[in-house]
């Protein structure tokens, strides 16, 4: 145990800090406890009912002494540590309010004491999980790995927040007291039970956003607007925004400027308005939903006013904040500290706003002059000029939209929180989202995952790679290359558009088909040459092709109506595609009325290029099933290639997170933390790889021909020699490894042979001096591959695979993984590389034992995922032979923690 007395001096964690959604929707923010906190800290214990005091103290305390105030309030953050979590009430903005304490004291070297004290008022908001996760989290980065608590039997709530967090834990009674000590390493079960609880959270907090009452448009803060607050204000009066036979209130402007902006585009004269903030203030109606096209310098004042107004949720128009550098991102902090605390979340800045068509009412509070029709389609958008596009392709081609929510910047509502959102959100079939960043990869896969499992999601991601982040998005850079990202994708079951219109396309497809039941199709055409231009496509997509029938305008209505009944009919078909274009006559309606009517009766899906349709048209509904009609044959094999690799996915096991039995995982954390930066010795990479079941064959370093031959006899023969120069480590090509070697005599040849390889290679330069050999024992037989993991700013840690060579990293033939990994991740990084044939019997080749690799695989992802000091390793070359895989060398970077995304929720700051 440390010896540090109850003294405050230690440097303040600012990384603890953290702004939190509880169980019902609402935010609060958790952070250190500091010595200024004495009155606020007494202000809460007074509020707190002898029933509450006792339980936390076993005694009723009126007050706490000044000894009590010193010792709660002055700790060291490393032995005694307190979080507190606070609100700010909306009367005075800048005075925070104590809700809840977790603290520990440390009482031996990795065991520590803890308690918890939540507000009367907000018991049943989960707030006591939430501080059990972030003093957890402080307790592991202190050194502390298991927490015990003195309970009262009766103090059932208390006990809870224990049992139900799902670490490993157990209790005894002694004289009326419960002892409960949790381990505070994370299990599986933990993990799961903080991801249900902030998909609860979240879900819970776009719910309320999806459902305002009333709507207040904050267009200035006084009648004399300024230009940018009119055009924003002007836009959204012109969009209709507001609740469905609610009237809009409009804050600022003028009447004469809001009637001329009603007038111009035939709206009617329905709104209130308040000339200023003041008027505003004095009005007793409550709101929700804020729409604020004020500047970015006067948006954080304006939230105390809105959130004693009710108001919930503020959709930020105007832009600035972070897109002006670091003082915007200053400002844009400040702003979202005082969202938070007062209970709001903020969507934007620079956003395009949100509606919904199936909120009870309605409401639209975008800047769209025209909304799509209600559907089934979820929309998430983030920049405002794509919205336009987006909006305007949907209303063209006639799709319908359930919710849409653009985040501009999304300093706070992510496309994270829609997610969560719609997983329970029936009206929502499918969800189509445009990103030029996300922020948080491994959050977005993780909850992608779950999402795709229930209905399809279609992304499309700016530009190719998805490195370049648009000014204002504030994101951590990533040198991860864009394969990983297109690999993170997949495993997490979302459909990776190249652009909108592929997005749009293949949205369509799921607003009115059903999944197919398997990957044949039939082809309908009205041409020989069209139906050729579509087999070329489906084959080309690896799309099995049964049947191709020919309809012209020619062919007689009775062997049309047949024709589509026998293609419909056939069990050897899943999918029809009908192609069209007229050349000098077209087809009549009764074809296309037939084709439509065959599709609704055999709910058999059905995608059409027909020329002159586009969308959901007339011309292809019948029984108000509609089949999407697409630009090109092209587009709409595309759509269905999209359609059946997911629903392949979807019906696939996913497997279950990796975990094995024996990891050491204290022990690796220890050697790791004992280390100094930089490249780890040979030693210690074997024994940190150890504490993870992963066994680095013996080699040892010789300088002359004996101490080569001495070590041959020590590792048994035969054996291989290798040069230790990096420029040709594992290099067999140029001289740098020998193998095979079953002789004394042969090894001294060898040892010989490849000096003078060395010296011609290097000359008399230094490294070419002091280079040496290492001899090995032969490994079987087999396949040569390459693992590797980095600590990615980003992505976190990114696993990769490959065969080993040089043709592996040119043609970046690498799988990747984003730890943590699935067996089925495991799976398909093995399966998945173009030269994955030579793992299973190439040539007449032995198959390789690829469950050793998959083992492996899972093995480092776990040790990558514990442990963000490890900046980078490499295990190189592992053979992998019928039976087993040798980890023959290994190389690790060890380099100060950088990760972002701990083990505790928080929204961004």
């Amino acid at each position: 145990m440390s010896s540090s007395e109850d003294t405050f001096h230690q440097a303040y964690p600012q990384h603890w800090e953290a702004d939190v959604v509880l169980r019902d929707g609402t935010t609060a923010h958790l952070r250190p406890i500091i010595p200024t906190d004495r009155e606020a800290l007494q202000q809460f214990h007074t509020a707190q009912s002898q029933q509450s005091t006792y339980m936390r103290f076993f005694a009723y305390l009126e007050r706490l002494s000044d000894r009590d105030l010193t010792l709660f309030t002055e700790v060291d953050y490393t032995d005694r540590v307190a979080i507190i979590a606070t609100i700010t009430d909306s009367t005075a903005p800048t005075t925070e309010r104590i809700i809840g304490v977790a603290r520990f004291d440390r009482i031996e070297a990795d065991e520590a004491e803890v308690a918890f004290n939540i507000s009367d008022q907000l018991q049943g908001k989960g707030l006591g999980s939430v501080l059990l996760e972030h003093i957890a989290d402080a307790a592991r980065e202190v050194g502390i790995r298991r927490f015990t608590a003195e309970v009262l039997p009766q103090n059932s709530k208390m006990l809870s927040v224990f049992t139900e967090a799902g670490y490993q834990s157990n209790h005894y009674v002694d004289d009326g007291i419960v002892t409960v000590s949790v381990n505070l390493d994370p299990t599986a079960r933990s993990l799961q039970v903080m991801a249900e609880r902030e998909y609860r959270a979240e879900a819970r907090s776009m719910a309320r956003l999806y459902a305002p009452q009333r709507i207040v448009l904050v267009a200035s803060l006084t009648d004399e607007a300024t230009p940018e607050e009119t055009r924003l204000a002007t836009a959204a009066i012109r969009s209709q925004c507001g609740v469905t036979g609610q009237q809009l209130h409009i804050v600022g402007l003028t009447p004469v400027t809001i009637r001329d902006a009603q007038q111009r585009h035939g709206l009617g004269d329905n709104f209130v308005h308040h000339h200023n903030l003041d008027a505003f203030r004095r009005d007793t109606t409550t709101f929700d939903l804020a729409m604020i096209a004020v500047a970015d310098h006067a948006t954080t004042p304006l939230l105390g006013v809105l959130a004693a107004k009710g108001i919930h949720t503020a959709v930020l128009l105007s832009s600035g904040f972070a897109e002006g550098g670091e003082h915007g991102l200053t400002l844009q902090r400040e702003m979202l500290r005082t969202a938070h605390a007062t209970g709001i979340r903020i969507v934007g800045p620079a956003s395009y706003g949100l509606f919904s068509h199936t909120a009870t009412p309605p409401f639209n509070a975008s800047l769209a002059p025209t909304l799509p029709r209600p559907g089934s389609i979820g929309l998430f958008c983030q920049s405002g000029a794509m919205a336009v596009t987006l909006l305007t392709t949907i209303t063209r081609r006639d799709l319908g939209i359930s919710t849409f929510l653009s985040a501009g910047n999304r300093a706070d509502i992510s496309g994270n929180d829609l997610m969560q959102y719609w997983h329970d959100d029936t009206t929502s079939t499918a969800v189509g989202m445009y990103l030029e960043s996300i922020g948080n990869p491994r959050k977005y896969a993780r909850i992608a995952r779950r999402l795709s499992r229930k209905k399809p999601v279609v992304a499309v991601i700016a530009g190719q790679s998805g490195h370049i982040v648009p000014r204002g998005h504030a994101v951590r850079t990533t040198q991860t290359p864009r394969k990983a990202l297109d690999h993170m994708f997949q495993q997490s079951g979302v459909i990776r558009t190249a652009n909108t219109h592929e997005m749009v396309d293949t949205l369509q497809y799921f607003a009115t088909q059903p999944l197919p039941g398997g990957h044949n199709i039939a082809i309908l055409a009205s041409s020989e040459a069209l139906a050729a231009i579509t087999a070329e496509a489906a084959w080309s997509a690896g799309i099995t092709i049964t049947h191709t029938r020919i309809i012209t305008h020619n062919t007689p209505t009775a062997d049309v109506q047949n024709t589509v009944a026998a293609i419909y009919a056939a069990p050897d078909v899943d999918i029809v595609v009908f192609a069209h274009v007229p050349t000098t006559a077209d087809l009549s309606h009764t074809t296309l009325a037939a084709i439509a009517a065959a599709a609704a009766s055999s709910h058999k899906p059905t995608v059409a290029s027909v020329f002159g349709l586009h969308g959901l048209t007339s011309a292809l509904t019948s029984a108000e099933h509609t089949i999407p009609a697409y630009s090109t044959p092209e587009d709409a094999i595309k759509v269905l290639r999209n359609v059946l690799d997911y629903a392949t996915w979807v019906t696939e096991d996913h497997g279950t997170h990796v975990d094995f039995d024996g990891i050491d995982r204290h022990r690796a954390a220890h050697l790791i933390a004992g280390a100094p930066h930089g490249p780890a010795t040979p030693e210690l990479t074997r024994d940190i790889l150890a504490a993870y079941g992963i066994d680095l064959w013996d080699s040892i370093t010789v300088h002359d021909a004996e101490s080569a031959i001495a070590a041959a006899h020590t590792l048994g023969w035969p054996v291989a020699l290798k040069s230790t120069v990096e420029a040709l480590r594992h290099r067999a090509d140029l001289g740098g490894v020998r193998l095979n070697i079953s002789t004394p005599e042969e090894l001294a040849t060898d040892f010989a042979d490849m000096s003078i390889d060395l010296s011609r290679h290097l000359g008399t330069t230094h490294e070419a001096l002091t280079a040496g050999f290492t001899v090995q024992r032969m490994a079987p037989s087999g396949v040569a591959c390459v693992l590797r993991t980095s600590e990615d700013d980003l992505f976190g840690p990114v696993v990769s695979f490959g065969l080993s060579g040089d043709a592996t990293d040119l043609l970046d033939d690498l799988s990747y993984g984003i730890a943590p990994l699935t067996t089925r991740d495991t799976h398909t990084m093995v399966t998945s590389i173009a030269a994955a044939p030579r793992l299973f019997g190439y040539k007449g080749l032995p198959t390789a034992d690829t469950n050793a690799i998959e083992e492996l695989l899972g093995r480092l992802s776990l040790l990558a995922d514990h442990h963000p000091q490890i900046s980078a390793l490499e295990l190189y070359p592992v053979v992998v032979a019928h039976h087993g895989a040798a980890v023959l060398s290994a190389r690790i970077d060890i380099q100060p923690a950088r990760r972002h995304d701990g083990l505790r929720r928080q929204l961004p700051h």
